[in-house]
């Protein structure tokens, strides 16, 4: 292997790994160590250095090719690396021995950790000890300090230690981390003796401590692990090393079988006379290995593309990392969501080999569990136990013929307050394929129902996801998981979102959720489809991944599953419209004038009914908390409420488009009320500046606040006032600004809260009839609070000052602005013009997607003044890297835009302020 360093393996080669690592490299001594004689230092940091890189560009030129697999890499890349330490170390003790001085106690070059697996992915650390008999003489400590600066001039990157062999056995003793490390120790050159003498005395001092304690501490130590990188292994960026369902665990099952029974390999546990009896079949330690492979082929490629030990899969590496293992589009399906579907299901089987493996090791090594019989008739009669207070299978129970026995363990577990047996756990991942006879059997399907509907869903849900009876009693189930959104909207794949929502659905039913949504808390007590609304948000995301719309295509779905889960027609016609349903209230109340008659009008006709409107509601809200803990605030709540109250009071009868004139002299009376503190002829004043729509906007206590604010201005004959005012509860900061009317208004004012920093969710403009603007804006920061820090405000009414006033240079203060991150820069945001002339009756309603950016409102606002319309209304939300910005426009004669031509300039304008290339006519544009 060492005479063609300078050449790439070819793919027969590459299926040759080096069983045992090459000693030495004698060309590379040679050269090191001439005529008995070493070289000069920087001589010989030459030689290595090139010999370094050949080495590590060999391993990369053959993995890029593909004649090496993760694995195959990293054991080579090892290999090789073995073989120039064991050079520097013959070159050290060529330069540092003397001859004529007193012998001292020899010392062993050990590899641990990774390194000593005989695994090295391309930026790790080497793990070395240095182990002795006896504490080393002057001679070791110069040889020790000599080798590890060469290596460090090398630019690797070395972990090390220097102990005596009793120092290992009581290190080791005392701290969980070293022990794990020296249970892959691996000799690499030095005093052979001394090593197998440690090896020696370190398995009698395992055996004499037992696995109880190192798997006790091997646990304690993965869920602190999973902690700080995901307890989920569906994170859509996922740490690889570290993370739930990454190598780490792998690693962690490995050395839980080292310690309890010396195995080497996994193969090792499969067969009747191997170690433990046999804990594993052949298809798991297939499993097993495949999972270890594709692991570590995604690692190295990580490595590889960023040139460093970068382990967390992030949304910029995701496709060039699917592209570089070959993955492309199929279907509608794109070459990185295949790639990361992949890495998903990989995670989820780590996951289950843990749960299959652990609980075997644990009993061969430690004996089986006392087993007891179940302290009621009716667990006992049911064919079950407890052992350590948890429940499993009696051991008489054959699973496999009685499948529902499954369910009936899930249910038993969850009604008496008990944990789920690893050994249980076991038993249901190697049965789950058994789930497919009973996705008729009604008994069945109605102990799901109850599990689904029943204390706590969201956890049965994910033991039988985890174990995948789910994805074999729901075929429809198993093609969402591992499914992912290239996005940075979604937290979780499609699945783990979905339970995550059930787990929010009964959360609002136990009253948890009071305070963040009271309105949803209160509604799900008085709902008549309980039933129907948990298979609902079970079911809202089946389609997701198929083509098309999901809504519609998982209408459909449930239209089949409902009935087989015994919900009744009645139920099932819920459910299904439910799921078709399930993004209206959330795209209504976050894209469209809420305030507009017509709004309210259109979403009333669909829904009809009062339940469906609290269903809806509640099913929103399940799915909105579920996406991530930045999706959901204070305003989104508020805007969710006030839609569901308005569309209930027409559903009520309580609202028709013929009383608008009585709702407007309803509100001005309503003003008049509180501005007692005024003239008569200032309240008169007041209240003949608005236009009906302005009337109908605000509240009465908003109405005074504008009232004594335009008294203020007009008394001081003040061009420009600027007020603020934090609303808490809705997580939002109230700006208005009163000032002359003029075209682009909107526009600097929004490039100025950009500047500002804050982040715009909602506006209203309104011209007065006095030719004044009165503009309210709805601001938060960037994590989605409120704007309330008091210098902050003071620096916003400024810039909006400046703005106004052309002191401010908005193009380039915006172009200072920080960027997204670049991990965020690979998704991809098709930009995306919807002009539509039926949501309103009175106005043009313009939605524009792109990417959202610092100023982007103030390009969009900018290039929609440039075409002579006046907004009325904005309505900003972003969903991760994608905004959605609502306007609804007038043109400057207070029409609607209908004139073809007038519609494709917008367009056109629309698109250049998107950041969009000049586009053909019918490209990214839809006309309603």
């Amino acid at each position: 292997m060492t005479a063609s360093l300078g050449q790439p393996p070819t793919p027969a080669a590459a299926l040759a790994l080096p069983t045992e690592p090459p000693e030495v490299l004698p060309d590379l001594i040679a050269g090191l160590v001439e005529a008995g004689r070493p070289v000069p230092r920087d001589v010989a940091l030459g030689l290595l250095r090139r010999q370094l890189g050949r080495v590590q560009g060999r391993v990369q030129r053959a993995f890029e090719a593909h004649d090496l697999s993760g694995l195959g890499a990293a054991r080579w890349l090892a290999a090789l690396t073995d073989g120039i330490v064991a050079a520097i170390h013959t070159y050290t003790l060529a330069t540092t021995q003397d001859p004529a001085a007193a012998p001292e106690a020899p010392f062993a070059l050990i590899a641990t950790g990774g390194y000593g697996r005989g695994v090295l992915a391309p930026y790790s650390d080497i793990d070395l000890l240095f182990l002795s008999d006896q504490p080393l003489g002057p001679q070791g400590r110069r040889s020790v300090e000599f080798l590890l600066y060469l290596l460090w001039d090398l630019g690797l990157k070395v972990g090390h230690a220097t102990r005596t062999l009793s120092e290992c056995i009581e290190d080791a003793r005392a701290d969980v981390t070293i022990q794990t490390a020296l249970i892959d120790a691996r000799f690499l050159a030095g005093e052979r003796p001394v090593y197998e003498r440690f090896e020696q005395a370190f398995l009698a001092a395992r055996k004499a401590s037992g696995l109880a304690s190192f798997l006790a501490a091997k646990r304690a130590e993965r869920s602190t692990r999973h902690a700080r990188y995901g307890e989920s292994p569906f994170l859509v960026e996922p740490h690889v090393k570290e993370g739930r369902g990454g190598l780490r665990d792998l690693q962690t099952l490995y050395w839980l079988a080292r310690h309890a029974f010396g195995v080497q390999r996994m193969p090792e546990l499969v067969g009747p006379d191997t170690p433990g009896g046999g804990l594993l079949t052949p298809q798991e330690a297939r499993a097993i290995r495949r999972a270890w492979n594709f692991l570590w082929t995604v690692r190295f490629h990580l490595h590889y593309v960023t040139g460093r030990a970068e382990e967390r899969l992030t949304f910029d590496l995701q496709p060039v990392v699917g592209a570089r293992m070959g993955y492309t589009r199929h279907g509608v399906q794109d070459g990185v969501e295949r790639f990361m579907k992949h890495l998903f299901l990989t995670a989820r089987d780590v996951v289950r080999l843990t749960r299959l493996l652990e609980p075997a090791l644990e009993r061969a090594a430690l004996g089986p569990p006392a087993v007891v019989p179940a302290g009621d008739a009716a667990l006992s009669q049911a064919g079950m136990a407890l052992a350590d207070g948890k429940v499993l299978f009696a051991p008489d129970r054959n699973v496999a013929a009685d499948p529902a026995i499954m369910l009936r363990l899930v249910r038993a577990a969850r009604d008496r307050n008990l944990e789920i047996h690893p050994l249980a756990h076991r038993a249901l991942i190697r049965n789950a394929r058994y789930a497919v006879q009973l996705r008729d059997d009604p008994p069945a399907n109605a102990l799901f129902l109850d599990l689904l509907t029943g204390r706590d869903p969201a956890r049965q849900m994910r033991v039988l996801n985890e174990v995948g009876f789910l994805s074999r009693f729901m075929p429809d189930w198993a093609r969402i998981v591992g499914l992912m959104q290239f996005d940075t909207y979604h937290v979780f794949t499609v699945e783990e979102h979905t339970i995550e929502a059930v787990g929010v659905l009964a959360a609002l039913e136990r009253g948890e959720l009071g305070e963040i949504a009271p309105v949803a808390s209160e509604l799900i007590g008085q709902i008549q489809s309980r039933r129907a609304l948990y298979v609902a948000v079970l079911l809202h995301d089946i389609a997701k991944g198929r083509g098309g719309d999901h809504s519609e295509l998982g209408a459909q779905v449930a239209q089949e599953i409902c009935p087989r889960l015994g919900l009744s027609p009645e139920e099932t016609e819920t459910a299904s419209w439910l799921v078709l349903n399930h993004l209206l209230i959330s795209q209504t109340a976050f894209k469209r004038d809420i305030d507009d008659p017509k709004t309210i009008l259109d979403i009333a006709e669909t829904v009809q009914s009062p339940e469906r409107l609290k269903l809806l509601l509640v099913l929103t809200v399940s799915d909105m908390r579920a996406v991530g803990p930045k999706v959901w605030n204070g305003w989104k709540a508020t805007l969710l409420r006030e839609l569901y109250w308005r569309v209930a009071e027409v559903l009520a009868g309580g609202l028709s488009v013929p009383e608008r004139d009585t709702r407007v002299a309803r509100a001005r009376a309503a003003a008049a009320a509180l501005l007692t503190h005024q003239t008569k002829a200032e309240t008169d004043l007041f209240l003949g500046l608005g236009y009906p729509g302005y009337w109908l906007s605000f509240d009465p206590e908003t109405h005074a606040r504008h009232a004594e604010m335009i008294r203020e201005a007009e008394a001081n004959d003040a061009p420009l006032t600027v007020r603020s005012r934090v609303i808490e509860a809705r997580s939002v900061t109230e700006v208005t600004v009163y000032c002359s009317d003029h075209p682009g208004l909107f526009s600097r004012i929004a490039g100025a809260l950009a500047v500002a920093g804050a982040s715009i969710v909602d506006a209203r403009i309104h011209t007065m009839t006095n030719g004044m603007a009165l503009d309210t804006f709805w601001v938060q920061d960037a994590a989605g609070g409120a704007f309330d820090a008091p210098h902050r405000l003071a620096r916003l009414a400024v810039l909006v000052e400046q703005s106004l006033s052309g002191r401010l240079r908005l193009e380039a203060e915006i172009a200072k602005l920080r960027r997204e991150p670049a991990r965020l820069r690979a998704v991809t945001i098709p930009p995306r013009v919807v002009l539509d002339n039926h949501a309103s009756n009175t106005h043009t309603v313009i939605e524009v997607n792109g990417r959202d950016r610092p100023g982007l409102l103030h390009a969009v606002t900018t290039a929609i003044s440039g075409q002579g319309l006046q907004i009325a209304s904005a309505h900003i939300t972003t969903y991760g890297v994608r905004a959605v910005d609502v306007f609804y426009v007038k043109d400057v004669f207070g029409l609607k835009v209908e004139n073809e031509r007038k519609l494709s300039a917008l367009r056109s304008a629309l698109l250049v302020a998107l950041g969009a290339p000049e586009m053909p006519p019918d490209t990214g544009i839809r006309t309603v």
